[in-house]
């Protein structure tokens, strides 16, 4: 009750006014308690996506919910009908724009004009607030996908609990904005990976958990405490308000989210037998050129090589094909051997000379262990004009001189990027994005190159997922892939994108050498790690940086078994 409503009443016990007056009084004064509510909370969101009401000035009475007035928080609190409409179209929920102080559990009246802000219903300006008692809401259930092809907006501004377990499929927004992407009946796939999953099936699955605040670059981020969050892990009873913004529901959580570790890291990469091992990594911009694609100062080099070595110090793979790798002739690949050697030993690691790296900025390259392979005749590549960054061909014998030969194609196959696709490469809306003509040429002018290679294995970062037109080229002229062969299914994944997991690196043989693979893995470092582990040093907290493999790029490594004797 205002200042002039307690004024009255105290007049009232002094004599000066009837009781009669006093409620004439307080129905003329505007925000006072006994000003009744002009709408119910389901006319103000209405049926549809936007309010009906929008523009005008209404009074609504419901219980506080959600609480995030602070300064670093949303600045306003979520209010919801105690006796709703029970209509399923429309929400009984709807966030206050105040810092008016109140708690959850009050009974408001809120008086304000109803706006669209970024797609939320809400009260903003905020003209009165006035606790009126206190009230109880009890959670809505609900799962997801939602029946009946219902949408999260008959939610909006509600209080919902999610009972099933969901999984985090997506954390790279965590450190800049507290966000995490949760997902139905585990991690999402692409749709174009062959898992059998469509984007609108995705779409249904998908929750936003957000952390009831705005500000970006937060200096405690969310869920990195006792442990840091890997997509995979999962949570469940998660509660909250559900919210809308940047073009996403996303639940602020009133209960504290605990997540259960059920995608543990794997310390060491699976082994995969055989007697001789290679692998392919895409590095992130490997660069000893600072303050281009890669680091952009001393520390952040030093950060990120001790971490790439970890990795393939981990791997402990005899042969590499490494992409992302700066385009400076031999420097920027004899500087990583160097620093690789100086952690395993002098002289274990050597590298190939690329013949003809192409012009861009990046290129692929290729080292060894000397003392278990030996090159077998001179490096080759490709000058066919569809590679922006042509391929590194090298054969190999055991350096024993027993055993069958066999030969590494290192590619990086152009990106889904659409800056400057005309035409054919323009994204044709199949889901397989901008370039794929061209990645489909790439892909047939290796299956031509390697018909004519001793034991070829295709390896590299074809940026094209596993069910997508470039892969079925070079199955179809014969090659074999090896992950879908020898790595299950829900570990088929190398990279995430848009909170979709999906496999860009690959590992495809000739049949003859296909029946030598002992096994092959993925080994999970780094996609599933949040980006505010990496090597750069803006805006990562620095207590998290630790000088280990994970997050050391944003592809996981591959890695391959050959029984060759």
């Amino acid at each position: 009750m205002r200042r002039t409503a307690a004024a009255l009443t105290t007049a009232l016990a002094a004599g000066l006014v009837t009781t009669a007056g006093l409620h004439a009084a307080q129905a003329a004064e505007p925000g006072t308690c006994s000003t009744p509510a002009t709408h119910q909370i389901a006319q103000v969101q209405g049926s549809g996506d936007a309010t009906p009401v929008n523009g005008q000035t209404v009074r609504v009475e419901g219980v506080v919910t959600g609480d995030f007035q602070a300064a670093d928080q949303l600045k306003g609190f979520f209010i919801q009908d105690a006796t709703p409409d029970r209509d399923p179209r429309t929400s009984d929920g709807l966030f206050v724009y105040s810092t008016q102080d109140v708690k959850v559990g009050d009974r408001v009246l809120a008086t304000g004009k109803v706006i669209e802000f970024n797609g939320l219903t809400e009260l903003s300006p905020v003209t009165a607030v006035d606790v009126c008692g206190t009230g109880r809401v009890k959670p809505a259930g609900a799962r997801l996908p939602l029946s009946g092809g219902a949408s999260l907006e008959s939610y909006e501004g509600v209080l919902v609990r999610f009972q099933q377990k969901l999984t985090a499929t997506e954390t790279y927004r965590l450190g800049q904005y507290g966000e995490v992407s949760l997902a139905a009946k585990g991690r999402l796939f692409q749709p174009t990976d062959g898992h059998g999953s469509t984007q609108a099936g995705n779409n249904a699955r998908r929750l936003l958990l957000d952390d009831g605040s705005t500000v970006q670059n937060p200096k405690n981020v969310p869920f990195t405490s006792p442990r840091v969050l890997r997509i995979g892990d999962s949570t469940s009873n998660l509660t909250g308000v559900l919210s809308y913004g940047f073009n996403a529901y996303r639940l602020q959580p009133t209960q504290a989210v605990r997540f259960a570790r059920t995608n543990p890291r794997p310390a060491k990469p699976e082994n995969v037998g055989g007697d001789v091992k290679v692998a392919s990594f895409n590095t992130l911009n490997w660069f000893t050129t600072l303050d281009k694609r890669g680091a952009d100062t001393a520390a952040e080099q030093e950060r990120q090589i001790t971490k790439l070595v970890a990795a393939l110090k981990g791997l402990n793979a005899d042969a590499v094909g490494l992409m992302e790798v700066e385009n400076n002739g031999d420097t920027a690949v004899k500087a990583l051997v160097d620093r690789l050697n100086a952690a395993v030993g002098a002289n274990t690691y050597s590298w190939i000379k690329h013949p003809n790296p192409g012009t861009d900025e990046i290129h692929v390259a290729l080292i060894y262990k000397p003392a278990k392979l030996k090159p077998a005749g001179t490096p080759r590549s490709s000058t066919a004009p569809v590679f922006e960054r042509p391929p590194l061909v090298q054969t190999f014998r055991r350096a024993s001189g027993s055993g069958a030969p066999f030969t590494m194609i290192i590619n990086h196959f152009k990106s889904k990027g659409c800056g400057g696709a005309t035409g054919p490469d323009q994204d044709q809306g199949d889901g397989q994005s901008c370039y794929n003509a061209r990645r489909v040429t790439q892909a047939k002018a290796i299956a031509d190159l390697a018909k004519g290679e001793t034991n070829p294995l295709v390896l590299g970062d074809l940026n094209a997922y596993a069910a997508e037109d470039p892969i079925k080229a070079l199955t179809a002229s014969g090659m074999v892939s090896l992950t879908e062969r020898h790595v299950k299914a829900a570990q088929r994944y190398s990279y995430v994108f848009d909170g979709q997991s999906g496999e860009l690196d690959h590992a495809l043989a000739g049949k003859g050498l296909a029946r030598r693979v002992s096994d092959a893995t993925i080994w999970h470092i780094n996609s599933d790690e949040p980006t505010i582990l990496d090597y750069n040093t803006e805006y990562n907290p620095p207590a998290l940086y630790k000088p280990d493999a994970f997050r050391s790029s944003d592809h996981d490594p591959v890695l391959i078994g050959l029984r060759l004797r």
